[in-house]
């Protein structure tokens, strides 16, 4: 993993964390217990402060940044980020999936027990409901999760990011 220090921050994680070989993580970062960051993943705190919670997998190719002196990334508990997403200067709230190739753009808000779809581009300054689906190109409200679908796709991809982490850790 590459771990540097940029403006005099040097990243910080939790107990029991799995972060991948080729994982980069760069300076303004304070990230909680049990989170995953898989391979070719890149946190980059050095414009802005990147915030993010418990038990996030944060999975191969993402991206997570912010912007210059204006906007910072806050994620949540238990979020999921896809293969390959983006998530630049927004906030993601609680148990919130955001899909494989998807981006989220600066001054965003996304509410907790939501999906973005996989491909989806949330644009700046969109506010994404509690318990909604958003997709599409720009990604707008497609319907509301029953029950059902949060804890089939939400919480269980983020249950099994921890399960698959705990393949990776004894390696560390």
């Amino acid at each position: 993993m590459l771990i540097k220090t940029v403006r005099d921050f040097t990243p910080q994680w939790g107990s029991d964390c799995f972060i991948a070989e080729n994982a980069t993580l760069i300076g303004d970062l304070v990230m909680g217990n049990q989170c995953s960051v898989w391979y070719q993943a890149v946190i980059r705190g050095d414009v802005n402060s990147i915030r993010i919670g418990n038990r996030v997998n944060i999975q191969d190719g993402a991206v997570i940044h912010a912007t210059y002196e204006k906007t910072k990334t806050i994620i949540g508990n238990d979020v999921s980020i896809g293969h390959n997403a983006i998530v630049h200067g927004c906030i993601l709230k609680d148990n919130v999936l955001v899909g494989m190739g998807s981006i989220v753009m600066d001054n965003c808000m996304v509410e907790s027990n939501s999906i973005i779809a996989a491909g989806s581009v949330v644009t700046q300054n969109t506010h994404v409901p509690a318990g909604t689906i958003y997709a599409g190109v720009p990604a707008r409200k497609i319907k509301d999760i029953d029950f059902d679908l949060q804890k089939g796709e939400i919480e269980r991809i983020a249950k099994n990011y921890l399960m698959y982490s705990g393949w990776f850790k004894s390696d560390q």
